[in-house]
């Protein structure tokens, strides 16, 4: 008889164990499923096809692997991006709105979007070429900041969808526009690959000698939109220097290094472990907001420039590119004044940029890598940001 009831004890046991795994694993695909969906709802068609000047925006959507992600084609701009957390729950990392008019009436007007003519500053608005000064756009105080007032942020570009994982970006930018010399052609191609990669890759030509440093302004919060502070984000640079700036955010010229000071993320450190101390950088940058001299690396022909890891969600966010900087910007500017598409607000530094590009006024510093485009040239770059969930022990 004692036997005879450890055996049913021990059935009714195993058989709770069974029932409550198969609860749990019901429960976490029903809130995969919910996520999902409420992920769908806020991403609607129609909320971007508005007409502006003429323009009619559309909205697109492209997926692979586990990672899907949304763009419009007013600033060929990445709206949301949805990838799986440590629990598995897809977790939209990229903060923007559900409507052409937020993004168009924005005090914030990067969010997401593809930069150029010329990303990041240019000192006074102006550089020569051939001892020919071009004056341009001034837009940031005395400078001029991501190609001027009417950037390619704020166009409308044609778009082609060749497969259910790729957007092709095609814009011309006339001589003269914003003050660039030359008629410039250029795409754009963003795409999911099946290892939940989001590939970014630039084409341009042009007919006239000009500049040209292209990149995408997406605004980061790797526990999701609307999850708060991104100062217990782990990063880590691949940086021994980067340039300082003066108090209107322009290089000085020279570069400094890393070594003893808040800007030396060669080893993983939280975003705001040392974000407020005493150190002119970091005022004069309101935070960081600052361009680090990439070491070159091999990886897959790029350079392993960053990653950068969620406290909540475990997400892992790898960069790697062909370009010699990377802008990391922890969202010292973010005012609140916007609305998000899951309907929280852009706060102070909820959400982080790392752009890949040339140096900031490259083209008024003689001693950095040139941004110069040449007639019968092509600008080529590719970058590549890698999701995944962060190994632990």
């Amino acid at each position: 008889m004692k036997t005879s009831t450890m055996k049913i004890i021990k059935f009714c046991s195993l058989l709770m164990v069974i029932m409550i795994v198969a609860c749990n694993e019901k429960k976490k695909n029903e809130n995969v499923e919910k996520s999902e969906k409420s992920s769908n709802e806020k991403m609607e068609a129609k909320n971007f096809q508005d007409t502006v000047k003429g323009k009619i925006g559309v909205l697109k959507k492209i997926e692979n692997g586990d990672i899907t992600a949304y763009f419009t084609n007013y600033g060929a701009r990445l709206v949301g991006l949805w990838t799986p957390d440590k629990d598995g729950n897809p977790t939209d990392v990229v903060v923007g709105f559900g409507d052409l008019n937020s993004y168009v009436k924005s005090t914030e007007p990067y969010f997401g979007a593809t930069i150029g003519r010329y990303g990041n500053r240019i000192a006074k608005g102006k550089f020569s070429l051939d001892g020919e000064e071009y004056d341009l756009s001034v837009n940031n105080g005395a400078n001029t900041l991501h190609g001027g007032k009417k950037g390619f942020q704020s166009k409308f570009w044609n778009v082609e969808q060749p497969d259910d994982h790729t957007l092709v970006f095609t814009y011309t930018s006339k001589d003269g526009e914003q003050g660039f010399p030359g008629n410039l052609k250029t795409k754009v191609t963003y795409s999911l690959t099946n290892d939940n990669r989001l590939k970014m890759e630039y084409e341009a030509t042009t007919d006239k000698k000009t500049v040209v440093n292209m990149t995408n302004h997406a605004f980061f919060n790797l526990n999701g939109e609307g999850s708060g502070t991104v100062l217990n984000h782990k990063v880590m640079i691949n940086a021994a220097n980067y340039t300082p700036v003066d108090s209107t955010l322009i290089p000085l010229g020279k570069m400094a290094s890393v070594e003893d000071t808040p800007f030396d993320f060669q080893e993983a450190t939280t975003i705001g472990e040392r974000i407020d101390e005493d150190n002119e950088q970091l005022k004069n940058g309101k935070g960081y907001d600052h361009n680090f001299v990439l070491q070159t690396n091999d990886a897959e022909g790029m350079t392993h420039a960053a990653s950068v890891v969620g406290d909540k969600s475990g997400i892992q966010m790898d960069i790697y590119t062909e370009e010699p900087g990377l802008q990391f910007y922890s969202g010292n500017f973010m005012k609140g004044k916007n609305t998000f598409k899951n309907g929280s607000k852009d706060e102070y530094r909820t959400a982080f940029a790392m752009e890949t590009q040339h140096y900031p006024d490259s083209p008024n510093q003689s001693d950095y890598p040139s941004t110069v485009l040449n007639p019968g040239e092509t600008y080529h770059t590719v970058s590549v940001y890698e999701f995944s969930v962060e190994e632990t022990e």
